[in-house]
């Protein structure tokens, strides 16, 4: 490169293109920069969250209780004599006949007994529903049972009971499962 008092000048080493960071190179700080700010952020989310949020076990009483509380809102005795859904739901857990129907066809102590017992016998309510879950949420239920039940399964069996077989996949059933998860310990 000639200069205007005709002296011939080096380029920059920055201005070359053999200097200058390859590509990869430059992909490589991207991502390094980038990861660490995902490893900052997570470890601000981490200290908003209670120290137990992800070690916190639940068991079949936390559940069933929760549930409950959902269907019959605190009504005295338990939930015993409610009714719902115009006389069509009994019962703590407000039972439908072919919820019923599905338990007791898989479980001969609940087919021992006809769905009305429901309405005032919270120890049989309870299992009715066990025999339900046994059948469409077996491996949640048995953590459950095991108290090492995870809030992923607190919820499928929450929206199981609420909207039948395939209630954990329905959006109608994100409210109530709203109304549990508030009343879990």
């Amino acid at each position: 490169m000639l200069e205007p008092s005709g002296v011939k000048t080096e380029p920059a080493p920055a201005d070359r293109l053999d200097q200058w960071p390859s590509r990869a190179a430059l992909l490589h700080s991207y991502q390094t920069r980038h990861m660490r700010l995902v490893t900052i952020l997570l470890a601000l989310l981490g200290l908003a969250l209670p120290a137990d949020a992800c070690s916190r076990t639940y068991s079949w009483d936390d559940a069933l209780r929760a549930i409950r509380e959902v269907e019959t809102g605190g009504l005295p005795d338990h939930g015993r004599g409610a009714r719902g859904d115009g006389g069509k739901a009994l019962g703590p857990f407000q039972i439908h006949a072919a919820y019923w129907q599905d338990a007791a066809d898989r479980d001969p102590l609940v087919a021992a007994q006809s769905h009305s017992v429901c309405l005032k016998d919270l120890a049989y309510s309870r299992q009715v529903v066990g025999s339900y879950m046994r059948r469409y949420a077996k491996a949640e239920t048995a953590r459950l049972r095991a108290a090492k039940g995870t809030l992923a399964d607190v919820e499928k069996v929450a929206r199981i009971h609420n909207g039948g077989p395939r209630g954990h996949r329905k959006a109608a059933t994100l409210a109530y499962w709203k109304k549990v998860r508030a009343l879990l310990p």
